[in-house]
């Protein structure tokens, strides 16, 4: 792809969540979020590989439904009340269909089923890609809805960890587990949204950090199996032995980032009288747990079979390091003694 169309694409992508963000009517939030999907579509196919024309075509046709009910429900609430203002939204039906179209677009479960295929048919930019970026501008919508049906969100929430941890126990390949790891944390997120939109940005802004992290590792390493990852120690043994913190932070054990959002979430819902619901979310989130130490236990303590006629990695040109690598690094691996400054920036 030339440079001029990639930079008008990736404009366009920026564009339509800017303009969802910025939006507070239905039908330029709806706007926002075609410019958004019409924009990455083609950075999809950017690669002649029948994979990635799948991965793409089941994206749009996803997104297009998920477009298509958002108009739908928002009519039908302009058509009842009169008023086309996100804030305002007074009808029951419309608030839960707008949000089931919502979590499709962001891969909540039981909507989920198109996100780990989809990532699986990507290059790793681009799936880098789909994995933060496009969760801006539903989050923000989200944020905004009048949240009435209490059992909906909550049910999503669950479900989405369930699923998530579940989904990635016996995945042989990365992209699918990144995937399903996606879901995983939009269920922690999605959980809190009632409670507290402020720990919501929290818990995203360290899922978009921890996951940019994974993804340029793998990326830095082409990396796209759990066997392949084995051999990854003689590319670069320092990244070797940060990725597996970088996995575990995204489990969130302490004392690494990912541990202080999914414990302050388990603090508000404790606060707000949902003990078995809290104590739900923490026994799932061992599923999480299992796959990312699965990963870990095959990059930091497995050694890949080396035979002599085959080349050996070191010889071979190394990769350029990403600059944003190493920040986002550190961030990942010592920022929870920043976590309450953090939050205390993102409380309006």
């Amino acid at each position: 792809m030339s440079p001029p169309i990639l930079s008008l694409l990736l404009i366009s992508l920026g564009l339509g969540t800017t303009i969802t963000f910025a939006s507070s009517h239905w039908l330029l939030a709806w706007i926002g979020l075609e410019i958004n999907t019409l924009a990455i579509t083609p950075l999809m196919m950017q690669h002649p590989h029948p994979r990635a024309v799948e991965a793409s075509t089941k994206y749009f046709i996803t997104q297009a439904t998920a477009a298509a009910m958002i108009l739908f429900a928002s009519t039908t609430n302009a058509w009842t009340t009169g008023q086309w203002n996100i804030t305002d939204m007074t009808s029951p039906l419309a608030v839960t269909i707008i949000t089931m179209a919502l979590s499709l677009k962001l891969g909540l479960a039981p909507t989920h089923f198109w996100l780990p295929e989809v990532l699986q048919g990507l290059d790793l930019t681009t799936g880098l890609i789909l994995s933060t970026w496009q969760k801006l501008a539903p989050f923000a919508l989200i944020l905004q809805l009048p949240h009435s049906n209490y059992a909906l969100i909550t049910t999503l929430g669950l479900l989405s960890i369930l699923v998530g941890g579940w989904g990635g126990l016996n995945q042989p390949q990365v992209r699918k587990i990144l995937a399903y790891s996606s879901i995983a944390h939009l269920g922690w997120m999605i959980l809190i949204t009632q409670f507290s939109p402020s720990l919501t940005l929290l818990a995203l802004t360290t899922y978009i950090l921890m996951t940019s992290s994974a993804f340029l590792l793998i990326k830095f390493n082409t990396a796209t199996t759990i066997n392949a990852l084995a051999t990854t120690w003689t590319k670069s043994p320092a990244l070797t032995a940060l990725t597996p913190l970088t996995l575990l932070s995204l489990g969130g054990l302490p004392p690494l980032l990912g541990f202080s959002p999914k414990w302050m979430i388990l603090l508000e819902l404790t606060k707000q009288q949902m003990i078995l619901t809290a104590t739900a979310a923490a026994m799932m989130a061992l599923l999480s747990l299992y796959f990312y130490l699965r990963l870990s236990y095959a990059i930091s303590l497995t050694t890949a079979p080396n035979t002599l006629p085959m080349s050996s990695t070191w010889r071979l040109n190394p990769a350029q390091l990403p600059l944003v690598l190493p920040p986002m690094l550190i961030i990942t691996l010592t920022a929870l003694p920043l976590t309450p400054t953090a939050l205390s920036l993102l409380t309006p």
